[in-house]
């Protein structure tokens, strides 16, 4: 049975990740900032451990992984998934948004798959999967630091798939687009606009789910109509 850790797990993406890996058997643990949003995850599926973690806190971070490590000895899959959006133009953003979303997008992934590696490469097996963004690939207006962020997301992905290559743990960056979530709460689009999170975390299970000897590196997934712009509004 497959042990997998996903971060960001309360809503969203994460939780239809839960929802997806636990529908398959896996034990799977849970991780996010917020309490309440964990208590519905463990009401939802009671077979789920979860955790209080904030991933832009390094101590937070640690005791997660020491706490997983110590209940499980290592696990299979780890999906990076917890992020944070704060939108902005360079030239007139606060001078510590970068590094607010360096540490919410990039810092916590970062800090948590290197403690939790050791194991996946003394059995030479697991897959470390990023959730990164269309915007980890492309530049638009407003994206900010939170667009500089997911691109790092994207690079660490990359980086790490090259030096783990000879011990077996395969890598895997996710970039979808626009995806039906709270984070496109309020705005004024069709619901068919966005992708459902469901399809999202399909593509993660179908990842995980090819042999050993084959990885998805990358997987870009975008609305049919591709991604949002000026035009939805017009």
């Amino acid at each position: 049975m497959s042990v997998v850790l996903i971060t960001g797990a309360s809503r969203g993406i994460g939780r239809a990740m839960v929802a997806r890996f636990a529908r398959e058997g896996c034990t799977v643990i849970a991780s996010a900032r917020g309490q309440a949003g964990l208590e519905a995850v463990q009401a939802a599926f009671p077979q789920v451990q979860c955790h209080v973690c904030d991933s832009s806190k390094n101590a937070e971070v640690d005791a997660l992984a020491h706490t997983v490590l110590a209940q499980h000895g290592a696990v299979d899959v780890l999906i990076n998934n917890a992020g944070a959006f704060q939108p902005g133009a360079i030239s007139s953003e606060d001078d510590d948004a970068l590094l607010a979303m360096l540490q919410a997008n990039l810092f916590g992934a970062y800090r948590l798959t290197k403690r939790l590696l050791p194991p996946m490469i003394e059995r030479r097996s697991g897959m470390v999967l990023n959730v990164c963004s269309t915007a980890s690939i492309a530049a638009y207006p407003n994206g900010g630091s939170y667009s500089i962020a997911k691109h790092a997301l994207y690079g660490f992905s990359r980086n790490l798939r090259e030096e783990m290559k000879p011990h077996g743990v395969r890598v895997v960056a996710l970039l979808p687009g626009a995806t039906l979530t709270d984070s496109w709460a309020g705005v004024p689009l069709p619901e068919a606009r966005l992708m459902p999170a469901e399809d999202v975390a399909d593509a993660a299970w179908m990842a995980w789910a090819l042999s050993a000897r084959s990885v998805v590196e990358d997987i870009v997934l975008r609305p049919q109509l591709g991604d949002i712009s000026d035009k939805d509004f017009a």
